[in-house]
């Protein structure tokens, strides 16, 4: 079985999202995550699915660091799962990190959404700051497609980003899909988000463990070095004479 990580295409974007919105649903804390960012709403319905993907594709128009990927089943043409990252090549500013928070809730309905979201966005100002590196920010395999290594495929496919770029890669994991990541080799961090039972409607606090990927170049340093040393590049300009 050969199963192939390819760039999203604007066709595909309905399809791909299935793939989100079905991981998930299947998965305790994507559950909660789709109740607090879409409140009361039928994430299946054919209405919301298509105001998605148009907001979808509108999006595509303007980012300019943000990738989707599909992981194809090369036998069949089947969509196992997707991947989301932004690659981040060159230093951000603080304005172009700002926090926007989620605009498109309101009251306490926001307020609780970015009680889940912001300690996300502030761990990375914490872990890297405005330095490039590569963010995955969903990796999501179709349920019925389980075992099909849909997931082991864009993991290694993140590793496999990490070394084009010569970037570090780093996700927050889910707590059930840690071991996927140890496995793909990646580096689990000290630092956790935790998430407090009262803010989820959980009986008690999730913890998120956070992974890192160094690349090659890194010549076996840790993450936690590599931010020690301040954030050496691993993207030097050549000294070599180019023909």
């Amino acid at each position: 079985m050969v199963v192939a990580v390819l760039p999203a295409l604007i066709p595909d974007i309905r399809r791909v999202y299935e793939s989100y919105f079905t991981a998930f649903k299947g998965e305790r804390m994507g559950e909660i995550m789709l109740k607090i960012l879409f409140p009361g709403v039928d994430t299946d319905a054919p209405e919301f699915r298509e105001a998605h993907a148009k907001g979808t594709l509108e999006y595509w128009h303007t980012s300019d660091t943000q990738y989707t990927y599909k992981a194809v089943d090369m036998a069949d043409g089947e969509i196992l799962g997707m991947g989301l990252v932004d690659i981040y090549v060159r230093e951000r500013s603080e304005e172009e990190r700002k926090n926007h928070g989620v605009p498109w809730l309101e009251g306490e309905q926001r307020e609780r959404a970015e009680k889940v979201l912001n300690p996300l966005h502030d761990m990375r100002e914490h872990l890297f700051g405005g330095k490039p590196y590569i963010y995955a920010h969903v990796i999501g395999v179709d349920p019925k497609h389980q075992g099909r290594k849909g997931g082991m495929a864009l993991a290694k496919y993140g590793l496999e980003l990490s070394e084009r770029c010569q970037l570090p890669v780093y996700f927050e994991s889910s707590p059930s899909s840690i071991g996927l990541y140890t496995k793909a080799g990646y580096e689990v961090l000290k630092e956790t988000i935790v998430h407090k039972a009262e803010t989820l409607g959980t009986e008690e606090d999730v913890v998120v463990p956070l992974v890192v990927r160094m690349p090659s170049s890194a010549n076996g340093m840790s993450f936690y070095e590599w931010k020690e040393k301040g954030y050496p590049s691993f993207n030097a300009p050549s000294t070599k004479t180019k023909l």
